[in-house]
């Protein structure tokens, strides 16, 4: 039965306007950072899963906190490879970072799994645990050991489609009858060759067409066979898959939508509702929408039905009428209710994609019945099989597992039921239902996206989500009529997902997914309904009125609710609400009643055995009694009524009151009625001038007592005189009219009376309200007469009532149902002239004019005549020659009435016609102009017997137009636009008419323009303006305006402002060309709104709204006067106007206002005029994310300029001079409307100079005198010394051959010691290439992360070990807001292309060389970032580089070659030193580290094995003379018992010097134990405490600096293991402390003239009391030291050879590629070049490999190891280094006695090193030259090693900051170049700033 249509859409929605609020309810949300995909609900765990892009979540149900989550991407990925887990897979195609989009999540509880297939890897699929998504429960493809090897096909790997945007669906199928594992149904699109989805251009071959089936069943048994999961389910496998010949993919291009099964029970069948689309590619080709069915397979043997028997698809149509355009074509969302299919289709828009502020594709919601589907199917089979009907049925003859073309008939086989249903083996098969199944649109609105039904209380609640993140919910009737809806915004702009699902536990909660968020929904807030009719009328089909709990409630929710009566669905209506009637209804107040009764009505429960009382509010109760059971739905209880003293009091001016009573159940009203409680007797209080007809006609029975003159409720208190029983038989004053009469006269008035023959005779006054009241006489029965009546005013007129009162007895009034009045006039009052005066006689005022108004008296018989008129004034002076203009004449004397006018006002001969409404007498006149033959100008006359005439002309003239600007604006209006002509002004109105009948708005006119605002426009067109003068026809001109689309605001930044407002807030968007004028609005706790700057058609600054308090407040905008609303969201305004206008879409965060201080905190600061000023202003922390140019600061009116601002501290600087005469100046801070004044500046005066001056003049004179006593004395002390040194030589001499004999012997003993240390070391600690590029491509370089990497982090945790560095940025996530990172990843992508351009890349770095701000340190970075950048492809990267190295030997040929590549002065010389560290870094590793790392262990060993004094560093062994201890320190070594709990050992035995200081002691035990772990790992010296053991009983914890510490000549000794006396063997304990030592620290810091450790400093005269032994030794010649040099070269002198010797030789198995192609490359420029000099080329060697890369490793270990590099060990490797230096040059080496010793040390050994350089750079000659193509291998090589180790996308926004600061010079460039204007480099470059220029520096600063 087709169902009724629906009631058209706006109608309904405006009869269902009630009460929206509460209908639903987000209860809770999750965020996803990437895009989401699929969720599944686990009810029995009461767990939900979710997979986003490249995430798995596990989600708690009830408040979707996070429990777990897996990354399961990027990934390196091809479309055009095999998934890498197929063993042998090989790709030529290379693979890039892939995002994963999930395809599948499907939750088997069987067996304990979740089931997760993305788009990486051809559509793999993960078997992960159930309980923890983190964890994968069964690894696929299995990793089977090699003797059972599992067999592993493409087929089993290719699960999902490949792409993010091709569909796929899934759906767990429950095991066959005997099976053991689960299915899995997969209905993919096909992404092979010949899809839309497939990459162009590319590779032919396809991985798609053999291996994934558009619909295949899949075996899921994961405790079975791993070779068999994932396997097509039945045997043989292609017959259980269902897929589309290869020639006709492209007119079978299937879109999934979802998967179900259906009917919920034992046999259930599995369905896939989808898309066909007509052409492969096209989105906007016709579709079909189509449901196909399949049987499931029954049992695990042969009696199994294959997919393609029993697959059976039907067309679904929903259509509002039978033209096309009433198709809606595409399916959306589906969704299986118990007996019915509801399915949201939309009608799909041509043009391609939508433009972003489009509004919603039309959609409708239509339902199908299952039964209509089960018909169809069996109807089709008997049509294909038993009469065949081409029309009805045909076979599939696209699908390759079909079995033919056509249906035939089977004469000789009856077809079971279950063959109608499934199909057979036999029959054709699959089958195509060629009718569809036809439905019209339940409910019709834009942009639905997901359905979810449910069946409750006979209603049918219909869940819609939409495009704009809206929640629709419907009840239908069930008729399948709407009967109410409800909207709630769950996520604003984020479409919702078109799967939703109801929680299995609590139905009362739907899941559903926005594009970034899960949320659980309330389904219905039914709380939200205060009263029973507006629960059950709202029509909710989750709610109703629960009625002993008088709540409206879920039913689950009300108390015995399955029990009749007690819960009112809203299919009941609010007719069955409970409802009382209580008799009486009305009480009199002066009896005396026993109680009410009270009939209860409407659907509630038997009260008989409850608790029930009446209550009347204010805690008043009553007993109540139910006397029997319920009849028919009616129930009567009794009531006692209050208690009289409890009765509330009568309101004033009212007989009665009105009272609640409800029936309390248990203490709660349940239902509730009112009564009155009434006073006859107050009737006359009330009503006193009516009191007898007011008492006979009140709503109570009242009788009238007319001698008493009162009202009783009793008639028995009435005495016996005859009372009147209707208001008609009141005694009463009749109606009666009266001339007017003047002040002060005399008159007596006849009152006709009727029903006063009770009064006859009794003393009446006559009354006027007065306090004086006149005087009355009976004349009869029916008359009065008031004698002698004077009454007085001092207005125009007054109207005085008559009234009658019994004398004496003033409350008692005859009653008066039409009072008569008396109208009193005084003539001297309200008339100014003479017209006004006689005038009054029309009104009955009898008055004269003499020089002023009076009364008439007998001599005036006649009025008299006024003068001429008089036109003092007319208005305007000028109108149309159409006429009609409103003329307006002031003046005297204009008439004494209208007739006196009416056709008596002329211009010139034109008559003018009055408006006798707008006429006062005498004073104005309005008239409308008649139309005039031609322009003239003429007096306006009036004639009232005598003429008037104006002495102002009035003007006919033609008014003209001649054109309008500006001539297109908006459609929501607004627009000001002007209108240009002449004699515009004339004329009394003025219409400008758009489209002949929308007013243009605030008209303000002159004569030459008119200016007015456009109303808004429907559609956006050119639309006729008509300019109207007086209502008559549009005056010619031609005008018209263009409405065009509305501007669109994308986004607003920064979302953050300080309360006090002012913060620049730049607003994006379109077309804001046509905005005029813009203002900002914070609603809630917004000040007042503020106005906006347009710079540009795209961006908008405002500054930020003052606000009350810290919140978060939605913002609006104003555009030219006009809210600005989402198009997009008025598209949905028939859903709920109310909340397309609550959900502003943009957001302002408020946060406290920044506070400042300076850095000390001071109030008053110190200046000195004319010296420089720098500030430094301490900010405290906040979230704001402010730039530096938000700030302002000034001292006093001068700005203090801003050059450096961090998180916590501001720096300014004053250049200009500071001069006040006040002397003092406000330093203040500004920030938007924030305003701080932190402290005061007070400048120095001329006076301070002038003392300052004296003082040091004094000074000066004071150190002269000194400076010559302390010359002579040093004169003698001279002499003397002289002869001490005579005497000291011998023993000078003795030392000297003393040191050279145990020089000599170390010499011949180190060298073994050293080396058997050295063979105990293992392993060597090489940092991984990522931290090794890092640490070589920014040592101090760059200005990037300079702060942030160079040192590894010293923390400790908790166990002692420290974490590993920090991680570089380039390493890392790219932190930026998941808002932001659409437009830029696009951005980012396209300045990559752009950088892979080798036009713009060169003319990019050449431009920005030539900038002079572009400093060393900028070009450094610069380069880094694009090495980088490019690492992926360095083939590329050596092009560029060797290009821009071209320009630069052409730039150094020119001048002096030799120096070229000597220092790192430009981009391409930083380039090349990190290309010969990426291809050098093999050869560093393998060759180079192992005897690099001996040498750097030799060095140290070597300066450990003598003193080393801990303050000034100085060694007794070193090879750097500047750190050369020149003193005989007797060391004695110690060997020492050390236990510590670190580092993987418990005890070792440590050798330490008895001079050494407890810290260096602590680096040696920590050297000892943790050797083997890198030097990040390890504990620091001041993180562990020593303990000495001196005896069993007795411990010392030994430090630097104790209590004990000696004190020599005023400075403190660091205490040594000497001076604790420990002896050889002790035993010492080392422990990890929480308190530091950083004694040795601070002692660091300080000057040596309070410290000391092993020497102390040599100052004579500072120390004149020395004895004779310190004084000796001090004046031995310290060179006689310098063999020490010698001893500590020699014994390293082998590891030194051997690591020049690894430096410089060449493996045969890997010969060094890159220098052999760069020397190649170096020596074909030089012969370009005419440059045969053979020194040239070796310097150019020398400077790009030796001294460019090992000289930079040579000093920096730390780049290429985890070990520590303290200063001496840097200085001995300068030494090194030197040496290295030297033997690469050409250069002799002019050496002699005075040269520094760190030359002379290796001059010895410089010319043999020499040879072995020039050996190895003609071997790298020898070399077989390399091609391009085996360059470019080996590079790709190089690249494929390390990828994906770098976040290229970091670096790609760090050079886009270069470009953005100099885009000028750039653009300049480009546009210079004639193949960058070719190729439009330019533009592409503008589109690049265009998209990136908005986001990257507020998301990168946000990040």
């Amino acid at each position: 039965m087709p169902l009724p249509p629906p009631p058209p859409l706006p109608l309904l929605l405006l009869a269902l306007g009630a009460a929206r609020a509460g209908a639903l309810e987000i209860q809770r949300r999750f965020p996803s950072p990437t895009p989401t995909n699929n969720f599944a609900l686990d009810g029995a765990a009461g767990t939900v899963y979710l997979a986003a892009v490249n995430r798995l979540y596990q989600l708690s149900g009830a408040n979707l906190s996070l429990e777990a989550e897996a990354a399961v991407g990027p990934v390196a990925d091809s479309p055009l490879c095999h998934a890498p887990q197929l063993p042998q897979a090989s790709c030529e195609h290379p693979r890039r970072l892939t995002d994963n989009y999930n395809k599948i999540l499907q939750l088997d509880p069987g067996q304990g799994l979740v089931v997760a297939c993305g788009s990486i890897y051809q559509g793999l699929c993960q078997l992960r645990r159930r309980g923890n998504i983190s964890a994968v429960a069964v690894r696929f493809p299995p990793a089977a050991p090699p003797a059972a090897p599992v067999a592993v096909f493409p087929s089993m790997l290719n699960v999902a489609a490949n792409h993010a945007n091709a569909s796929t669906v899934g759906l767990l199928l429950p095991p066959a009858a005997g099976a053991r594992g689960s299915r899995l149904l997969v209905g993919a699109t096909y992404t092979g060759f010949g899809s839309a989805f497939f990459p162009r251009n590319r590779s032919l071959e396809d991985h798609r067409f053999e291996n994934t089936p558009e619909v295949a069943i899949r075996a899921l048994d994961a405790r079975g066979d791993p070779a068999r999961l994932f396997t097509f389910d039945l045997n043989p496998s292609d017959d259980n898959v269902l897929k589309i010949k290869q020639g006709a993919k492209e007119r079978h291009r299937l879109g999934f939508v979802r998967a179900f099964l259906h009917p919920p029970g034992a046999r259930p069948y599995a369905y896939l509702a989808l898309n066909s689309e007509a052409r492969a590619g096209d989105k906007d080709g016709p579709a079909r929408s189509l449901l196909a069915r399949i049987c499931l397979p029954r049992g695990a043997g042969g009696d199994a039905e294959k997919l393609t028997e029993s697959y059976v698809q039907l067309g679904l149509q929903c259509a509002a009428g039978a033209r096309r355009g009433d198709l809606y074509g595409r399916l959306v969302s589906a969704f299986p209710a118990r007996e019915r299919l509801f399915a949201v289709f939309e009608r799909p828009r041509g043009g391609g994609a939508p433009a972003p502020a489009a509004p919603a594709a039309p959609a409708a919601l239509c339902a199908f019945r299952f039964a209509d589907v089960q018909a169809a199917v069996r109807r089709a089979r008997a049509a294909c099989f038993v009469e065949p009907a081409p029309d009805v049925v045909a076979v599939l003859d696209s699908v390759v597992q079909g079995t033919g073309p056509a249906c035939e008939r089977k004469r000789s086989i009856q077809l079971q039921p279950e063959q109608l249903d499934c199909g057979a083996a036999h029959l054709q098969h699959p089958l195509s239902i060629l009718q569809p199944l036809k439905a019209s649109p339940v409910f019709q609105a834009p942009g639905l996206t997901s359905v979810a039904v449910a069946s409750v209380n006979n209603y049918t609640a219909v869940f819609l989500g939409t495009v704009n993140g809206r929640l629709l919910k419907l009840s239908l009737n069930e008729s399948m009529q709407v009967v109410s809806s409800r909207v709630v915004t769950v996520a604003y702009g984020e479409p919702v997902h078109h799967i939703m699902q109801f929680d299995p536990v609590d139905p009362g909660y739907l899941y559903l997914m926005t594009s970034h968020q899960m949320v659980r929904v309330k389904v219905a807030v039914c709380e939200a309904y205060s009263t029973c009719g507006d629960c059950v009328g709202a029509a909710d089909a989750y709610c109703g009125w629960c009625t002993l709990e008088t709540r409206c409630t879920l039913q689950q929710d009300c108390a015995n609710s399955s029990q009749p009566y007690f819960w009112i669905s809203a299919s009941e209506g609010p007719g069955r609400c409970p409802a009382m009637t209580v008799l009486p209804a009305e009480i009199d107040v002066h009896q005396e009643y026993t109680g009410m009764i009270l009939q209860i009505s409407g659907s509630l429960p038997s009260l008989i055995g409850m608790e029930v009382t009446c209550g009347y509010g204010d805690d008043i109760r009553t007993v109540a009694r139910v006397p029997g059971p319920a009849y028919y739905g009616h129930q009567i209880a009794y009531c006692n009524l209050l208690p009289r003293e409890r009765f509330p009091p009568f309101p004033s001016h009212q007989d009665h009151v009105m009272v609640a009573i409800s029936v309390m159940v248990n203490g709660r009203n349940i239902v509730t009625a009112n009564f009155s409680i009434y006073d006859c007797s107050r009737i006359g209080q009330v009503y006193p001038h009516t009191a007898c007809t007011s008492c006979l006609s009140a709503q109570w029975p009242c009788f009238w007592c007319t001698q008493q003159h009162t009202c009783v409720s009793n008639q028995s208190r009435c005495e016996a005189s005859p009372n009147p029983t209707s208001p008609q038989d009141c005694p009463q004053i009749l109606p009666l009219s009266l001339a007017p009469v003047p002040t002060g006269g005399s008159q007596d008035i006849l009152v006709p009376l009727a029903n006063a023959g009770f009064f006859h005779g009794a003393a009446l006054e006559c009354s006027f309200g007065l306090e004086e009241s006149f005087e009355t006489l009976w004349v009869n029965e029916s008359a009065v007469r008031c004698n002698h009546v004077v009454l007085h005013t001092a207005q125009k007129s007054q109207v005085f009532p008559l009234s009658l009162q019994l004398k004496g007895r003033p409350s008692r009034f005859l009653d008066s149902p039409d009072p008569i009045t008396v109208a009193v006039y005084n003539c001297a009052m309200g008339s100014p002239d003479c017209s006004q005066c006689l005038g009054r006689e029309d009104l009955g005022h009898l008055c004269v004019w003499t020089d002023s108004c009076r009364l008439r008296g007998p001599q005036h018989l006649q009025p008299g005549t006024c003068p001429a008129p008089e036109i003092r004034a007319i208005e305007p002076l000028s109108g149309p020659l159409d006429g009609g203009t409103l003329l307006t004449i002031r003046g005297r004397n204009l008439g004494r009435r209208l007739s006196d006018v009416v056709h008596r006002v002329w211009v010139g001969s034109v008559a003018c016609e009055l408006l006798a409404d707008r006429y006062t007498v005498s004073e104005e006149i309005v008239c409308a102009t008649g139309p005039a033959p031609g322009p003239f100008s003429d007096v306006v006359t009036v004639n009232v017997s005598k003429e008037g005439k104006s002495r102002e002309r009035f003007s006919y003239v033609l008014p003209l137009v001649h054109s309008l600007e500006p001539a297109a604006g908006p459609k929501a209006g607004g627009t000001r636009i002007t209108i240009h002509g002449s004699d515009l002004h004339v004329g009394s109105e003025l219409q400008v008419l758009l489209n002949d009948t929308e007013p243009c708005t605030e008209l303000v006119r002159t004569d030459t323009s008119i200016a007015c605002t456009v109303p808004g426009g429907a559609l956006p067109a050119p639309v006729p303006v008509c300019v109207r003068f007086e209502r008559r026809g549009c005056v010619r001109g031609n005008l018209t305006f263009s409405y065009m689309q509305n501007p669109v605001i994308t986004a607003i930044s920064p979302r953050r402002s300080p309360v006090s407002g002012g913060r620049t807030i730049t607003v994006a968007g379109e077309r804001f060309h046509m905005v005029q004028n813009v203002s900002m609005a914070v609603n809630h706790i917004g000040r007042e709104p503020t106005l906006c700057k347009v710079l540009n058609s795209t961006l908008i600054t405002c500054p930020s709204p003052g606000a009350l308090s810290n919140a978060s407040a939605p913002v609006d905008f104003f555009i030219n006067g006009r809210v600005y609303a989402d198009e997009a969201a008025m598209a949905e305004e028939l859903l709920d106007p109310g909340e397309a206008q609550r959900g502003s879409r943009f957001h302002l965060d408020y946060l406290p206002d920044p506070q400042f201080s300076t850095a000390k905190r001071e109030k008053w600061i110190r200046h000195h005029p004319g010296e420089p000023l720098t500030l430094v202003i301490h900010k405290e922390q906040d979230s704001l994310g402010l730039e530096s140019h938000e700030y302002r600061v000034k001292i006093g009116q001068v700005a203090c300029d801003i050059q450096i601002v961090s998180d916590r501290v501001i720096h300014c600087s004053v250049n200009e001079s500071l001069g006040t005469a006040e002397g003092q100046l406000p330093i203040t801070i500004r920030v938007g409307n924030f305003n701080q004044t932190i402290a005061t500046l007070q400048l120095g005066g001329s006076e301070t100079a002038i003392v300052v001056s004296i003082v040091i003049c004094s000074v000066l004179l004071l150190l002269s005198v000194v400076a010559l006593f302390v010359f002579c004395t040093k004169s003698r002390r001279a002499e003397r010394y002289w002869q001490k040194t005579l005497l000291q030589m011998e023993e000078m001499e003795s030392q000297i051959r003393e040191e050279i004999r145990k020089g000599f012997a170390e010499l011949q003993t180190d060298m073994t010691d050293l080396t058997k240390e050295l063979n105990r070391s293992q392993g060597i600690p090489f940092l991984e290439y990522k931290h090794f590029v890092t640490r070589t491509f920014f040592p101090k370089c760059s200005s990037l992360y300079e702060e942030r990497y160079v040192l590894p982090s010293q923390t400790l945790n908790s166990q002692g070990n420290s974490p590993v560095q920090e991680t570089h940025p380039l390493l890392g996530e790219w932190n930026i807001p998941e808002n932001c990172r659409p437009n830029m990843e696009e951005g980012i992508s396209l300045f990559s292309s752009l950088l892979n351009n080798k036009h713009f890349l060169i003319i990019f770095v050449h431009a920005l060389e030539q900038q002079k701000d572009f400093a060393v340190r900028d070009r450094c970075s610069l380069a880094s970032l694009l090495t980088i950048a490019l690492h992926g492809k360095l083939e590329y990267y050596t092009s560029i580089m060797k290009e821009l190295l071209v320009d630069l030997i052409d730039a150094s040929a020119a001048k002096n070659p030799k120096l070229m590549l000597r220092r790192t002065e430009s981009v391409v010389e930083k380039m090349l030193t990190n290309w010969m560290s990426i291809c050098m870094y093999s050869c560093l590793r393998e060759t180079v580290g192992e005897p690099f790392f001996l040498l750097l262990c030799a060095i140290k060993q070597q300066i450990n094995k003598g003193s080393i004094d801990a303050i000034t560093g100085k060694a007794r062994y070193t090879l750097n003379e500047e750190w050369l201890l020149r003193e005989n320190i007797e060391a004695k070594p110690r060997n020492l018992n050390v236990s510590f709990q670190g580092c993987g050992m418990d005890s070792l035995s440590v050798r330490a010097m008895d001079t050494d200081t407890l810290t260096q002691v602590k680096e040696k035990i920590l050297e000892a134990f943790c050797k083997n772990v890198p030097y990040s790992q390890w504990p620091r010296a001041e993180d562990v405490d020593l303990e000495w053991f001196a005896s069993s009983t007795q411990s010392y914890i030994l430090r630097d600096l104790d209590d004990t510490s000696v004190v020599e000549d005023g400075r403190k000794k660091l205490n040594t293991l000497a001076h604790y006396k420990i002896p050889e063997g002790a035993s010492l304990a080392m422990s990890l402390t929480d308190k530091k030592d950083n004694t040795l620290g601070r002692v660091k810091d300080l000057d040596t003239e309070k410290y000391f450790h092993l020497v102390l400093p040599t100052d004579e005269l500072a120390e004149p009391k020395k004895s004779h032994r310190q004084s000796h030794r001090k004046k031995v010649l310290p060179e006689i030291y310098l063999t020490r040099l010698l001893s500590t070269k020699g014994t390293l002198q082998k590891f030194l050879d051997d690591l020049f010797k690894a430096i410089l030789s060449i493996r045969e198995d890997k010969p060094p590629l890159a220098v052999k192609y760069f020397f190649d490359f170096l020596e074909e420029q030089a012969e370009k070049r005419g440059i045969s000099d053979p020194d040239t080329l070796h310097i150019w060697k020398t400077n790009s490999l030796p001294l460019r890369f090992w000289v930079n490793i040579l000093k920096n270990p730390q780049f290429v190891f985890d070990i520590e590099k303290t200063d001496h060990i840097d200085a001995c490797l300068s030494v090194i280094a030197q040496a290295f230096i030297d033997a690469c040059s050409i250069s002799d080496l002019q050496l002699g006695k005075d040269s520094p010793t760190n030359k002379l040390l290796y001059a010895k050994e410089i010319p043999e090193y020499r040879k072995i350089v020039q050996r190895y750079y003609k071997q790298i000659q020898d070399m077989t030259p390399l091609s391009e193509q085996e360059m470019n291998a080996h590079l790709a090589e190089e690249s494929r090693k390390y990828q994906n180790e770098f976040n290229t996308n970091v670096a790609m926004a760090e050079i886009y900051k270069y470009a953005k600061r100099y885009r000028p010079q750039i653009m300049m460039a480009l546009e210079a170049n004639p193949t960058a204007r070719r190729t439009q480099l330019q533009h592409k470059f503008e589109q690049v700033v265009a998209l990136m220029e908005n986001n990257i520096y507020e998301c990168y600063s946000e990040a």
